[in-house]
């Protein structure tokens, strides 16, 4: 059966989102209690909003609310704090998130990762990258030059692939400090990263391979501009959170419809297939937060760089603990 890509209760949830502000948090820290509420509201990361992510959302959260019995909502935000913030308030519920505001809402939000995404080719890794303007003849050597020569557009402060995975990969191991490296260091999500490269604003910026995806598909006259000029190694790819303190009952429930969904034969599971298609996902996988690891092995190397520049001598013990816990971790797994 075919469905509009907005329902009518959904096109209400677009406007009743976009109207949600965080003055109703409380005071900070506070968390209102979720238990069973009688919606849920579901965060969003998008750089244009509702108008460009809507549409591929909104499909999904439609079978959501049909198969969890809550209606579900959508939440839009440009960046990633705002999100965190809001799922710690308690005035969201779900939440797709990359990997280090994953962590961010675990420990902040007391969010538990239900599952991670998929993509299209089978993989459940993506990778950081650099990009410059096609016939800018601006190289990686070049970059790494620094001599202030260049303006640089880095990713959100909590954005895994625009900050952490180029600072952890390519800049901490040279020694190399960001602004004292470039002219001009601007942070933006990658969207306006890419639109800024390609119209001249920056030299060079901080994206992934998710986003030139769907500048290719969105934006083809802004992706035909842009040439990659360095990748990272695999990057653990996005998850789906959900508050830690909703009924254990619906988490489970959430949980499976994730899990399942677009799997199996028949029009049904064909229909749900071509809706992650829309997202450039073939399915969602099992997961716990232990998924996260390398990226917070990625946070605590950063942290232990920082600490050692600013000498404070009980960060940087901290750091290193726990590098060394996460690094035992992993030689123990199989």
């Amino acid at each position: 059966m075919s469905r509009p890509i907005l329902s009518r209760r959904l096109l209400g949830g677009l406007v009743g989102a976009a109207l949600l502000g965080l003055a109703g948090c409380g005071p900070a820290g506070e968390r209102t209690p979720a238990g069973a509420p009688d919606k849920l509201v579901f965060s969003i990361l998008s750089a244009e909003g509702q108008a460009s992510a809507g549409p591929m959302w909104a499909p999904l959260l439609e079978d959501m609310s049909e198969a969890i019995g809550v209606p579900v909502e959508p939440y839009f935000g440009s960046n990633y704090t705002i999100l965190v913030e809001a799922m710690r308030g308690g005035q969201t519920h779900v939440a797709w998130f990359s990997a280090k505001p994953a962590i961010e809402a675990i420990d902040r939000a007391g969010a538990e990762v239900v599952a991670r995404t998929v993509d299209l080719e089978g993989r459940d890794s993506y990778r950081s990258t650099l990009i410059v303007k096609v016939g800018s003849g601006i190289t990686l050597d070049d970059v790494l030059a620094c001599g202030k020569r260049h303006d640089f557009g880095i990713g959100d402060a909590q954005s895994t692939s625009g900050t952490l995975a180029p600072m952890t990969f390519l800049f901490n191991p040279r020694g190399i400090d960001p602004n004292q490296c470039f002219a001009t260091v601007r942070a933006a999500n990658h969207q306006a990263n890419a639109f800024s490269v390609a119209n001249g604003l920056v030299d060079v910026a901080t994206s992934n391979t998710v986003n030139t995806v769907f500048l290719e598909r969105q934006n083809p006259q802004i992706a035909a501009q842009l040439q990659d000029i360095w990748e990272s190694p695999p990057i653990p790819e996005s998850g789906i959170l959900v508050r830690g303190d909703l009924d254990p009952a619906l988490k489970a429930r959430i949980r499976t419809f994730f899990i399942t969904y677009g799997q199996g034969e028949g029009a049904e599971a064909e229909r749900q297939r071509e809706i992650l298609r829309g997202l450039n996902y073939s399915q969602f996988r099992a997961a716990d937060g232990s998924y996260l690891d390398p990226v917070r092995e990625m946070a605590a190397d950063q942290a232990l760089v920082e600490a050692r520049a600013a000498g404070d001598t009980a960060a940087v013990a901290a750091a290193e603990a726990e590098l060394t816990r996460l690094r035992a971790g992993r030689e123990v797994q199989p």
